[in-house]
């Protein structure tokens, strides 16, 4: 999927009761939150390791603990933290192998994860993993000849470089973005003064673009 299409991949957390019930609705806004972060490799791995990190809350605090979910970006790695107010029950890694019954949750994090770790604090302790992505920068995205295209004609417009990976800093990145729409309305003033109708050009380009948005998210 290619991020341009992506919401800011700001932090976010959701507090809940640990309830076996609850997993699933989890795993649900994990996906969301993955696909619009432009992450949809990572939605199965990470989605195992929160159902493992909250079912040891379940299994080893208690069901019913409050507990919180936090999901952010650590450099180019996504970090999942699950927080619970116990810091006696500290999870380990058993040697059970992954088809045992029991015990297992640690050592299926320690296999899909890239690191994870224990952090006990005040009142309470985070249980935390990271997954590896394939991103060069926090904000980054892997491009694609719709993006690569796009960056070479902001080259040629109003000034605007790009570096090759578009991984751009939050500054150039809004400034890059402004040069894209004032490059937008200029092709729609075109398109009038030739006397074609520049509303039914837009409505145009916005289907192409949310039918090509699908292909590459499906693909993915």
């Amino acid at each position: 999927m290619d991020c341009t299409t992506c919401m800011p991949r700001k932090p976010w957390d959701l507090h809940f009761l640990a309830e076996p019930e609850e997993v699933a609705g989890l795993r649900r806004v994990l996906r969301v939150h993955l696909g619009l972060w432009g992450l949809d490799e990572l939605i199965d791995a990470a989605q195992l390791c929160v159902s493992e990190l909250v079912s040891n809350v379940i299994t080893h605090v208690g069901a019913g603990t409050p507990t919180t979910l936090a999901v952010s970006m650590k450099g180019t790695r996504l970090r999942i933290e699950v927080y619970d107010p116990d810091t006696r029950a500290l999870p380990t890694l058993l040697n059970q192998g992954v088809n045992s019954e029991s015990g297992r949750g640690m050592e299926l994090i320690t296999f899909t994860a890239d690191r994870w770790g224990v952090q006990l604090l005040a009142d309470r302790k985070m249980t935390w993993c990271e997954l590896p992505t394939t991103l060069t920068s926090p904000n980054g995205h892997r491009g694609g000849p719709h993006v690569t295209r796009a960056g070479e004609v902001l080259g040629l417009y109003n000034g605007v470089t790009l570096p090759p990976a578009a991984d751009l800093g939050r500054l150039r990145a809004a400034v890059a973005e402004e040069a894209a729409i004032g490059a937008i309305a200029d092709l729609l003033h075109w398109l009038r003064a030739h006397g074609r109708d520049a509303d039914d050009a837009l409505d145009r380009a916005q289907m192409h673009f949310e039918a090509e948005a699908g292909v590459v998210s499906d693909s993915t």
